[in-house]
């Protein structure tokens, strides 16, 4: 996927969160004409997730005008299979930090646990249509525009886990960053500030620890 479709998917994402209907419309436009439709159906479709059924109906409601395309036929009802696609995706956008993560919204409430692994992660953001790490760095954006910096530290470490490189993850914090106010920019850096920090912290005691069995596999072979 091109730098410029992740942009303005990631923007659309970013948008909805606001609630301002004329930059929604001029972000579906630009999706129009730079990402897929499948793509761009994909972010508003996950965002009832975050933003409720209301905003996400609404802004469907918009993007059949703007789009002049009638929706397309429903996903196959697969609880099953969503349950298992549900861990297997979680598990990838927490990494180690996915055992913690059940634990600790089971102690909230138990259903709320099943309901993020079996309809959060495996009915939705497990669909086909979008990369995970592009959908982790909407999910991003739209929770830096809301105001939430738990969950946007989670799903920043989600993107990364998920692939999407650092790079990436920059451009999403500068597209959402460009709809707050200072004080909503300046939390934003902080929180991505803390991610990149501990990222990078662990990518090179990761190599370390490669470069020491490097030498102890060439010692060895000596």
């Amino acid at each position: 996927m091109t730098d410029s479709e992740v942009r303005a998917l990631v923007r659309l994402s970013a948008i909805l969160a606001c609630g301002d209907t004329a930059s929604l419309r001029g972000a579906m436009e630009e999706c129009l004409a730079l990402a897929t439709f499948q793509g761009t159906e994909e972010v508003i479709l996950q965002s009832y997730l975050f933003l409720g059924y209301p905003a996400a109906l609404n802004a469907f409601s918009l993007w059949r005008e703007v789009s002049g395309r009638e929706a397309g036929e429903a996903a196959p009802e697969a609880w099953g299979e969503w349950s298992d696609r549900g861990r297997e995706v979680c598990r990838k956008v927490y990494g180690g930090q996915y055992e913690g993560l059940r634990k600790n919204v089971r102690a909230l409430h138990p259903d709320m646990e099943r309901w993020m692994v079996v309809e959060g992660y495996g009915k939705v953001l497990g669909r086909p249509g979008l990369e995970l790490a592009v959908r982790e760095l909407c999910i991003a954006a739209l929770l830096a525009v809301l105001g939430a910096p738990r969950q946007l530290h989670s799903h920043l470490r989600g993107a990364l886990n998920a692939g999407a490189g650092m790079d990436r993850v920059e451009v999403a914090m500068e597209v959402a960053g460009g709809l707050l106010e200072e004080e909503g920019r300046a939390e934003v850096r902080s929180v991505w500030g803390q991610v990149r920090e501990r990222w990078l912290q662990a990518a090179s005691k990761e190599e370390g620890r490669t470069d020491t069995t490097d030498e102890a596999e060439a010692s060895s072979a000596s």
